[in-house]
C-alpha cells in the first residue's frame, strides 16, 4: 500500500496505467477511491494517479487548522515526488479548488486542468448559503458525520435507481475524522484566488452540473476572465457528477486532454 512521507504527515496514493500523469483530486470528505470509475477508463490510456488529501481517507488526519494553500502543496510535493514531468490535473469541488491554488502557486507541475463544480473563491454571500453551511456543522457536531453523509446523498443522488450509490456513499462519509472535517470545511470558507486566474496560462477546462449548488452563470463568468479556458455543461446531473454520470464525464474529459496531446480512445 503506497504511502508518501512529507514531513508531518503521511499521503496514501495509487497508481495505475502506463503514459503521461494523470491526477485526478477528490473533494470534501471523499477520498481516492471515489475516481474508480475515472481510473477504469483513463488508466488505458495514461499513468492515472489518485491519493487521499490529508484529513481524509488513508492519508494522516491531523488536527487543523488546513488550508487550501496547505492542500494544494502537499498535491505538489507528491507530484514531484512521483513524476518527471508536466502533470494533467481534475479536481472536483475542494479538489477543484486543490487545483486552482496548484495553477497560480505552482504552475510549472501542471500541463492542462481540468475542474468540476467549483470556482476560484468561495464566498458566502447570501443569507441562504450561510444558512445552509451553518446547519451543515451543526449536523456534523450534535448527529455526526453518518447523518451527514444521509443528508448529502438525497441532495446529491436523488434519483429512485440510485439506491446503491447512495448507500455506498454514505458508508464511505461515516469513515470520516469529524475534526479533520472541519478543519478542511474551515480552510474552504472565505478561500480565493479570484484575482490571480487571469494568469493562469494553462489550458483549462471547467466542467458545471446544471443542477450543481452554484449556477452555471457563476461557472461563465469566471471563466471569461482566462486565457485558455472552455466551459462545458453536463445536464440533469448534480455536484458529483463523476459518480453519478461517469461515463458522458469522461468522454468530455478524455476529449479535452486528446486535444492537449492525441491518442486512440474507444468510442
Amino acid at each position: 500500500m503506497p504511502f508518501l512521507q512529507l514531513i508531518d504527515i503521511t499521503l496514501h496514493y495509487e497508481v495505475s496505467g502506463r503514459g503521461e500523469p494523470l491526477v485526478f483530486i477528490h473533494g470534501l470528505g471523499s477520498s481516492g477511491q471515489d475516481w474508480q470509475p475515472q481510473i477504469d477508463f483513463f488508466s488505458r490510456f495514461y499513468r492515472v494517479i489518485v491519493f487521499d488529501i490529508r484529513g481524509h481517507g488513508q492519508s494522516s488526519r491531523p488536527p487543523g487548522p488546513y488550508s487550501i494553500k496547505l492542500f494544494a502543496a502537499d498535491t505538489a510535493k507528491l507530484i514531484e515526488a512521483l513524476t518527471e514531468s508536466p502533470v494533467h490535473v481534475v479536481g472536483l469541488s475542494l479538489g477543484g479548488m486543490i487545483a486552482f491554488q496548484l495553477a497560480v502557486d505552482h504552475p510549472h507541475l501542471m500541463k492542462s486542468m481540468t475542474v468540476v463544480n467549483v470556482g476560484p473563491q468561495v464566498k458566502l454571500k447570501s443569507p441562504r448559503l450561510i444558512v445552509k453551511m451553518l446547519h451543515r456543522f451543526m449536523i456534523i457536531r450534535f448527529l455526526g458525520m453518518r447523518k451527514m453523509g444521509e443528508s448529502l446523498a438525497r441532495d446529491l443522488f436523488p434519483a429512485m435507481e440510485q439506491t446503491s450509490i447512495r448507500e455506498t456513499f454514505i458508508e464511505r462519509w461515516a469513515e470520516n475524522d469529524k475534526r479533520a472535517y472541519l478543519a478542511s470545511m474551515k480552510a474552504i470558507m472565505g478561500w480565493s484566488v479570484a484575482d490571480r486566474i487571469a494568469g493562469v496560462t494553462i489550458p483549462t477546462l471547467v466542467i458545471a452540473s446544471d443542477l450543481d449548488y452554484t449556477p452555471v452563470a457563476f461557472k461563465e463568468a469566471f471563466v471569461t476572465r482566462m486565457p485558455h479556458a472552455k466551459l462545458t455543461v453536463i445536464p440533469n446531473s448534480h455536484h458529483a457528477v463523476p459518480i453519478e454520470r461517469p461515463e458522458i464525464f469522461n468522454a468530455i474529459v478524455a476529449s479535452f486532454l486528446e486535444a492537449q496531446h492525441p491518442f486512440f480512445v474507444e468510442k
